[in-house]
């Protein structure tokens, strides 16, 4: 089947707009499915899939939205049947990529529906909101956001040149995709989460698994990084997690901003792939710039990571109680699953002689965990610090282990 360039919008209010879109990618040979999300006026274009479609998708019928003249309302219902109706010609093959146009209204319904498609299909939304804060739109997936600079209300000599820009990018993603002679080798995939505290042990483990022939993808602990983690380990990515970096937990706990909401810390488990877990960066909550930091941590210890990250320690209470939250979701796994806890430090500022170092921090984690975790959890204690290689090794063989076990092989944890 074909696969098509989706175009998501409101063809009432930017009809013009989108057939602009619309012919830039058919003159470069890439078909289009044109989605309308309009409610109010008639589209200025016919669409593929007209607004009642939508409607109905989202749980009312055009004809409500259009008596009931609420903008929310509309914008609720819309939303909801864009993502549906592009979940379907997901499921069918028809999706090559998506496209998206708007202000606040036009970029909520695109994102939902981009959010939907798996990572991997190009998604690209053109959005007066492009050059704020993305992420209520970007979420975990890979969504390309592109400023418009100027509204999207009609063309003219600058909106018409980003348009432009824009739709030979999306053309030119689907046209690559389709042209790829490159077969790259298909590895067993593993995933990983790293800080820059824990890059040492996280790139040893990384070489290990990689001279045992997997593919290694490394996420980035800032709340996002670990949510897009998990989507990828629900939708069936990984044979197992190297999940050494669970900071998040302590952004949720005491309110950073690198929080990756309840659910860290329970894909994996839930799954059913081979696990192994530890306690990276736990002794940091991440606030941006020092003026960013709420007041109540006004005597806390801070570390300046950088002009943009500062680093606050976590406290004696607080570890009690990430070393509770971490054994309680560990304890709902239903996969293989190792815990190691490196009593030397759990960062590269939680060592000997460095900013962060904190052996009563540490001992309550350590008890938090002991205290809750479920008996039958291998947890594994070794007095190195987390970056040194001895727990790098330990972590890779471990996971090795697991996995091998997995696949009806024998074990090989070296001492």
């Amino acid at each position: 089947m074909t696969k098509k360039v989706v175009l998501i919008g409101s063809l009432d209010t930017k009809g013009a707009e989108f057939r602009y879109v619309k012919e830039v990618v058919e003159s470069l040979g890439v078909q289009t499915l044109v989605i309308d999300t309009g409610v109010l006026d008639e589209p200025v274009i016919a669409p593929d899939i007209a607004r009642d479609v939508v409607a109905l998708a989202g749980g009312m019928t055009i004809e409500e939205l259009q008596a009931q003249r609420d903008r929310g309302t509309a914008v609720r219902i819309m939303t909801k049947g864009a993502e549906e109706v592009v979940r379907r010609l997901v499921e069918e093959g028809v999706v090559g990529a998506v496209f998206g146009m708007g202000g606040t209204a036009g970029t909520t319904v695109g994102a939902a529906a981009m959010r939907g498609v798996p990572i991997g299909i190009p998604k690209l939304l053109v959005s007066t909101v492009a050059s704020g804060n993305t992420r209520p739109y970007v979420g975990e997936k890979d969504v390309m956001m592109m400023y418009s600079v100027v509204d999207i209300a009609g063309l003219n000599k600058l909106s018409s040149r980003i348009l432009r820009n824009a739709a030979y990018a999306i053309a030119g993603m689907v046209d690559g995709m389709s042209q790829e002679k490159m077969q790259q080798e298909e590895k067993p995939m593993i995933a990983a989460t790293m800080f820059g505290v824990t890059t040492p042990c996280v790139t040893k483990v990384r070489e290990m698994l990689e001279q045992e022939g997997y593919d290694v993808l490394v996420f980035h602990a800032t709340g996002t990084g670990g949510m897009a983690m998990e989507e990828l380990v629900r939708a069936g990515f990984f044979v197992a997690v190297a999940d050494i970096t669970t900071t998040e937990l302590a952004d949720e706990l005491v309110g950073g901003i690198f929080s990756a909401g309840p659910n860290r810390l329970q894909a994996a488990g839930l799954a059913g792939i081979p696990q192994v877990i530890s306690v990276g960066a736990l002794d940091m909550v991440n606030f941006g710039p020092p003026e960013t930091v709420p007041a109540q941590f006004a005597d806390r210890k801070f570390y300046q990571h950088n002009p943009t990250t500062t680093l606050m320690r976590t406290t004696v209470e607080e570890n009690r109680e990430l070393g509770k939250m971490l054994a309680e979701r560990v304890n709902h796994c239903k996969s293989p699953t190792v815990l190691v806890f490196p009593k030397g430090g759990v960062s590269l500022l939680d060592k000997a002689a460095q900013a962060f170092d904190g052996q009563e921090e540490r001992q309550a984690l350590y008890d938090g965990i002991k205290q809750h975790l479920r008996k039958d959890i291998l947890f594994i204690e070794t007095d190195e610090d987390i970056n040194d290689p001895a727990v790098s090794e330990l972590i890779g063989n471990q996971l090795l282990a697991l996995v091998n076990k997995g696949k009806g092989g024998v074990d090989h944890v070296h001492p």
